[in-house]
């Protein structure tokens, strides 16, 4: 679970790299979209909830945090940006796009994993305690 923790980290983490080195194709998926008054702000968001998000999720540190700022993103992504293409178009992330939701929900609920900064963080808080009873 680690191991995907961190490979959907990094797989953000890219297509936030991938979003600012592109803005031309972040600009025209967002004003394709449904609410393309708002692209100017999502663009900007989405950008920077990836490239600070992923490298999070992938030390997994504060990574409840940081799933919680990507879910809104790939919610976006599957019903507003990629469902209308379908499946079989090959412009379509549909199917990447829900396979990175539900693991981002996944591990809203599981929490980060043992090889995290949380669960370190977790262990010392819990040696902190031991050592003042």
């Amino acid at each position: 679970l680690d191991l995907i923790r961190i490979v959907l980290g990094l797989i953000i983490f890219f297509k936030g790299l991938y979003f600012i080195s592109h803005p031309k194709e972040l600009e025209t998926l967002l004003l394709s979209s449904k609410f393309p008054w708002l692209s100017l702000t999502l663009g900007h968001y989405v950008a920077f909830a990836h490239l600070v998000g992923g490298p999070l999720i992938v030390i997994g540190m504060f990574t409840r945090l940081a799933v919680l700022v990507q879910i809104p993103v790939l919610i976006g992504a599957v019903v507003f940006v990629n469902a209308p293409m379908g499946f079989f178009n090959p412009a379509s992330d549909l199917l990447l796009s829900m396979l990175a939701l539900v693991l981002l929900v996944f591990y809203f609920f599981y929490g980060s994993g043992y090889w995290s900064v949380d669960h370190q963080w977790r262990k010392e808080d819990e040696k902190e305690l031991q050592q003042q009873h």
